[in-house]
């Protein structure tokens, strides 16, 4: 099944015009043809199937027939993270959190970050890609980046871990995570958290967690985050 990705979509609407390099994609690429169906989310948890009326390269035509809700998750997952300094690392992350299943993300503006700026839409793009290639209905949501302080103060979750390198007493992640509630990990730069950082998440009842027994890259150990709470809800 091929998927299309169209925010504005919803049940009220009947018919729609693609864009035009969808539309190109559409009738020159994949051949569709009048009368062929497509599949259509919003986004939202929404999927659309919708018949082709008008297969024009420049202007696809179509006529929704029918909408599938998906099944909410009885939890919602959240990896604040730091970006890192190689752009291509973080797209990965990215791409395969979103895969992997992600609801919420935030980059995390720390003491020891190397990346200050980062490339908003360029990375909402990478999700909605990700979103259509595994088939899933719900697009993650990408907030700006963030100071870390700020997170700190206005987050809130069932679960509150932080995943840091320094030498401390720290929980394995998938023994004291539990299934069905919501999670918010910290996941901190290639030189970690600070040690002022570590303690304002401390007092905040954020849980130190370990990873595993390596030391991970920045974007590694937020894939082994997700992956976990995934097969903990699974």
């Amino acid at each position: 099944m091929q998927l299309f990705y169209n925010s504005r979509l919803d049940n009220s609407a009947q018919q729609f015009v693609f864009p035009a390099d969808e539309s190109k994609h559409i009738v020159k690429v994949l051949r569709k043809k009048e009368g062929d169906i497509l599949h259509i989310t919003n986004g939202k948890g929404s999927l659309f199937k919708a018949e082709i009326l008008v297969a024009d390269p420049k202007k696809c035509k179509v006529q929704l027939v029918s909408t599938e809700k998906s099944i909410p998750k009885l939890y919602h997952l959240h990896i604040a993270v730091a970006p890192t300094k190689m752009n291509d690392r973080f797209e990965w992350f990215l791409e395969k959190a979103t895969e992997i299943g992600i609801d919420e993300i935030t980059p995390l503006l720390c003491d020891n970050s190397e990346r200050k700026v980062i490339k908003q839409e360029r990375y909402e793009r990478v999700l909605q890609s990700a979103m259509k290639q595994s088939l899933q209905t719900k697009l993650p949501k990408l907030n700006p980046l963030t100071s870390y302080s700020q997170f700190i103060e206005n987050a809130g979750a069932q679960q509150k871990f932080i995943a840091h390198c320094e030498d401390a007493d720290k929980a394995e992640f998938k023994r004291c995570l539990h299934a069905d509630k919501d999670v918010i990990v910290l996941i901190g730069p290639e030189g970690d958290f600070s040690p002022a950082e570590i303690n304002l998440a401390l007092e905040n009842k954020y849980k130190p967690i370990s990873l595993g027994r390596n030391r991970l890259r920045t974007e590694t150990a937020a894939i082994v985050a997700c992956c976990t709470v995934n097969m903990i809800n699974n």
